[in-house]
């Protein structure tokens, strides 16, 4: 254990309501509305199961978003699905504002498409137009597509676009090694690592590795351009790459809700020439993965990325950071914080002032410090 605590990361979403008890709750109708879907029942015939849970919300319109949607969302289309069963997996994603208006959507077309199983491409807050478009005429699988996470680094994006293209790997290497082929920033110098951005990216016909890294590269300089990166450094005392540095070592450290205050601890330590000590660092040398502890070996490792050997920061990102970070890095809360420790059962941080509270905050996560 060390005087940071523990690097450890947890998330996920709060469980979704169970379908079942959505359609429960529907049932819940006016008689007159139970007559009227009963006569549904007997003109619909065979198609009368599909009438029935639809017409349960045929009073009253639809509710819907407008536009094309925002941000990017991978829906599965598992065999065997309905345009119906869809709709509803797209209402819970958040990708339409009801299944009823997307289902009515899809009803509405003379010549409907067969629903193909696979993963789409498709954005949050569609209208139900524009996710069936997505679905049908404007189809973009997921299958063309190259996921880049949040603080993945140079080494795992390179395995995982010649795991998911044909571009081979040798290709990759060689335009990171000739950063001017895909527009690596100057403050970079030369380092890819941290400057290739965390997104989904479409992979068209006949992409190569020089047209597909150099989208990444042109994706971090759109944020960061539109974070004002530059300027809120320098605002800082800061350049552009130790901030970047600092996001780096964020997404490994703290949870998202937590950045802001890691980012603060960070600033504390450089500002009092306190060793960063961040097992993230360490780990970035060693190449360790899955756990978030180091050994004494590991500790003991000359590189400059050792943030226990060498005090101050490491001379680069040590991943890619996402936007959240970023921001954190450029906005950290006001805070006298100095060290942290995550509890591995509940993934809460807790933020200590003086070592004598991080002590206590490490027993009661049950370790010693």
């Amino acid at each position: 254990m060390t005087e940071t605590g523990l690097d450890l990361v947890t998330g996920g979403e709060p469980p979704r309501p169970e379908r079942g008890r959505r359609r429960a709750e529907k049932k819940k109708r006016p008689w007159r509305g139970l007559v009227v879907l009963l006569v549904l029942l007997g003109v619909v015939g065979a198609g009368g199961y599909w009438a029935y849970d639809w017409a349960q919300d045929r009073f009253g319109p639809a509710e819907d978003y407008s536009g094309e949607g925002t941000g990017e969302v991978v829906v599965q289309v598992e065999s065997g699905a309905s345009w119906r069963s869809l709709s509803y997996d797209l209402e819970d994603q958040d990708v339409v504002k009801s299944a009823k208006a997307f289902y009515e959507e899809a009803l509405a077309d003379p010549d409907q498409a067969v629903l193909k199983a696979g993963s789409y491409l498709m954005k949050e807050k569609m209208s139900a137009a524009a996710a069936y478009r997505a679905l049908t005429t404007d189809i973009v699988k997921a299958d063309n597509t190259v996921v880049v996470p949040e603080g993945a680094r140079v080494d795992d994006i390179v395995a995982s676009i010649t795991e998911r293209t044909e571009i081979p790997q040798a290709d990759l290497e060689a335009a990171l090694a000739d950063p001017a082929t895909i527009g690596l920033p100057a403050v970079a110098g030369g380092n890819p690592e941290g400057y290739l951005y965390p997104a989904t990216y479409t992979v068209d016909p006949g992409e190569t590795a020089v047209s597909l890294l150099s989208k990444m590269v042109a994706k971090n300089v759109e944020v960061t351009a539109s974070l004002d990166i530059d300027a809120q450094a320098a605002a800082l005392g800061y350049t552009t790459e130790q901030v970047l540095t600092i996001a780096s070592i964020l997404e490994y450290e703290v949870s998202n809700d937590d950045f802001a205050r890691g980012a603060r601890v960070i600033y504390n330590r450089l500002d009092i020439g306190m060793a960063l000590q961040m097992d993230s660092t360490v780990h970035y040398v060693s190449g360790r993965s899955g756990d978030v502890f180091t050994t004494d070996e590991e500790r003991a490792a000359d590189s400059p990325y050792n943030t226990y050997k060498y005090p101050g920061l490491p001379p680069g990102p040590i991943g890619s950071p996402g936007e959240a970070a970023i921001k954190a890095a450029l906005n950290p809360e006001a805070g006298d914080w100095v060290y942290f420790v995550a509890d591995p059962d509940s993934g809460d941080t807790t933020f200590s002032v003086t070592y004598s509270e991080h002590q206590k905050a490490c027993r009661d996560a049950g370790f010693s410090c």
